[in-house]
Parts: structure tokens; C-alpha cells; sequence
């Protein structure tokens, strides 16, 4: 694949704007490089994300995908490049402190508490916030999206299926109430009419006013629902186009979507 950006077609308007440059993104990963060890995993990868926007990252195992999400969230740290949050930087932070500052994560595997209830997991993702108000009225939001997690809201999170360990996941994450929401891999391990249920759920998280950023290994799906995507092949960025454009792109479609 070509390690030349494409040109931007995008329709959307905070894609776009960002592309032009007349507005800050929500989230700026300027030229990140991050290590295992000695291992060189991310290769001066940069991305941005505008307000309101779904962005995917897209590529094959042991890419980048999930290293870029815990840099960016502060899980790890990068040794070069900067982070910033609405023009603020967040890569020199602790991780709590990134949380703090906006940032949601829900990651690979889900990482739920197996021997917690739904209701106490739900609790730990507000554990920065002092508004009892306010952390009841998202826990609403969040039975609101997965009405199933009401339903089993008593339940120890571990006997709970695939499927309703990653609403759990993705709930816990937005009891944060982040201004950017970190998914990756929402859709491992799902059944198909399950994925389209997920995927359905982050279109409208996405539509009550959060910004996204999506690493999914379903590359059809991920683009069906964002509005740019990126592609990241052994820790750089190769390609960064509109999402339909990257749908388009015969490269793609071969190395991703399963066409010949």
C-alpha cells in the first residue's frame, strides 16, 4: 500500500474543516512514536479527530490499532510526538488524569470486573465524578441505550454473555461522560446480528453529541458508520481518506474487505 495520504473527499463537515484547517480538532495525535521494550510499535503515527465526528482506524493484527488507543488514553507513553485534548496537552498525564481530562475508554477483551455486579462496574466508571445527580442521570442514559444491562443490573458482570460484556464495557466507559470515547474492538467475538446491534448503539452514542474514535477489526462496518477513516499498517498511517472514499479504494477493499 501506498505510504502517500490520499486527498480527503469528505462530506462531512468537521472532517472537513479540520482538512482546511479552520477548526481545532477535539483530539490531535501529532507524529506519536511508542515502544514495547525495545520493540518500535507506533512510527510516528498522527490522526485527528473533530468534534462530533465517528473516526475508524483500520488495519491488520499487530498494526498499531490498540497501541495508538492506550497511548492516547495513557496506558503507555509515547517517547515522541505530543497528545492533545481540545488544544490541551494530555500525553505527559497519568491515565487517571487523562480520564479526567475527557477521555473514555473501552477496550480490547471488554476488562470488565467479573465477581462485580453491572451496577458497581457502571459505578467504577464514575469514580472521578463528585455529581451523584448527574452520574444517576447518565447511568439512565446508559440502561437507556442497553436496556439489557437494566435488566441484569443486579448480575455479576462475569456470568454475563459476550455480548452484554461489551454494553457493559462500552457502558462503563461513557459513565465517565468523555468527550471523546476510545472503542476498540467493540465487535470481537460477537455474533453477527449482535455486531449490527453495537454498531447501531455507537451511531447514536454518537449522534447525542460524542466524539468517537473506533478501532474495529471489521473494516466493512467500521466504515459504514464513520465519517474518515485512517489505515495503519506495521505502526504508521498509510492511508487517511473520507470513510465512503476508503470503502471506494481498491487497495482497501483487497487488503480489508475481503474482495479479491
Amino acid at each position: 500500500m501506498s505510504s502517500e495520504h490520499s486527498t480527503p473527499t469528505s462530506t462531512a463537515a468537521a472532517g472537513a474543516s479540520i482538512q482546511n484547517g479552520s477548526t481545532a480538532p477535539m483530539l490531535e495525535v501529532d507524529g506519536i512514536h511508542s515502544y514495547y521494550g525495545q520493540i518500535h510499535a507506533l512510527k510516528g503515527v498522527s490522526i485527528t479527530v473533530g468534534d462530533g465526528e465517528i473516526v475508524t482506524l483500520i488495519g491488520g493484527n499487530g498494526a498499531g490499532k490498540t497501541t495508538t488507543l492506550r497511548t492516547i488514553s495513557g496506558l503507555m507513553k509515547p517517547r515522541v510526538g505530543s497528545i492533545r485534548l481540545q488544544g490541551k496537552r494530555i500525553d505527559e498525564l497519568p491515565a487517571h488524569d487523562v480520564v479526567a481530562q475527557g477521555i473514555g475508554h473501552s477496550p480490547e477483551g471488554r476488562r470488565i470486573f467479573p465477581r462485580m455486579t453491572v451496577r458497581e462496574n457502571l459505578e467504577l466508571g464514575a469514580f472521578l465524578r463528585k455529581d451523584r445527580g448527574g452520574i444517576n442521570a447518565d447511568m439512565d442514559r446508559v440502561f437507556e441505550l442497553f436496556p439489557r444491562l437494566r435488566e441484569r443490573v443486579g448480575q455479576k458482570a462475569g456470568t454475563m454473555s459476550g455480548g452484554e460484556q461489551q454494553m457493559l464495557a462500552m457502558g462503563r466507559a461513557l459513565m465517565a461522560r468523555p468527550k471523546v470515547l476510545l472503542l476498540d474492538e467493540p465487535s470481537m467475538g460477537l455474533a453477527p446480528l449482535l455486531v449490527e446491534q453495537i454498531f447501531n448503539i455507537i451511531t447514536e452514542i454518537n449522534s447525542q453529541g460524542t466524539t468517537i474514535l473506533l478501532v474495529e477489526q471489521n473494516a466493512l462496518m467500521a466504515l459504514s458508520v464513520a465519517h474518515r477513516g485512517y489505515v495503519i499498517e506495521t505502526g504508521n498511517i498509510v492511508l487517511h481518506d473520507d470513510a465512503r472514499a476508503l470503502q471506494q479504494n481498491e487497495t482497501v477493499r483487497k487488503a480489508y474487505l475481503g474482495e479479491e
